[in-house]
């Protein structure tokens, strides 16, 4: 494995694989329990890759992914390119900082993509913490806001907690 490249330095505490589960919400459907794999990894560039798996937790169906790749600048900004199969490319903007038992990372679209089949999507809020880093029960929590489907305003949509695979 290469060496992580000093600008992604931030981002360290994230490398490997979490897995857990979720709930999630919106008023265009019903609600719903997932399972979640979330995977970060790095080949000694300056950036961060990031592949999200889930499933129904009920039937282990598959319910969504996506990958892309997070940069982080000088100043601690970030940006984070993102696609989806559903045909929605994301470009959003934010920050990591580190907190005093793991690291936070805000990010919120600066630009939504979308192929002519896609649902409409028109803005993207997106938090990963990372709390309890150094303990046996640290997690990672991800949660996801989206302005989407006649809905303008930014509305919570995801919660998922995960516990990093040895």
């Amino acid at each position: 494995m290469p060496e992580l490249h000093p600008q992604c330095e931030p981002l360290a505490p994230l490398l490997g694989t979490w897995q857990g589960g979720g709930t999630g919400q919106y008023p265009t459907i019903d609600d719903f329990a997932y399972t979640e794999e979330l995977t970060f990894g790095h080949v000694g560039k300056p950036f961060v890759s990031m592949i999200q798996r889930t499933r129904n937790r009920e039937t282990g169906e598959p319910l969504h992914s996506e990958a892309g790749y997070l940069r982080v600048l000088p100043g601690g900004d970030l940006e984070l390119a993102l696609a989806q199969p559903s045909g929605v490319v994301e470009i959003c903007l934010g920050t990591v900082r580190t907190t005093s038992d793991g690291l936070t990372i805000e990010l919120r679209s600066s630009q939504v993509g979308l192929t002519p089949s896609a649902k409409e999507v028109t803005s993207v809020r997106r938090e990963l913490s990372i709390v309890g880093l150094g303990t046996d029960d640290a997690s990672l929590i991800s949660e996801l806001w989206m302005a989407a489907v006649g809905h303008p305003e930014l509305l919570h949509h995801l919660r998922g907690e995960l516990a990093k695979l040895a």
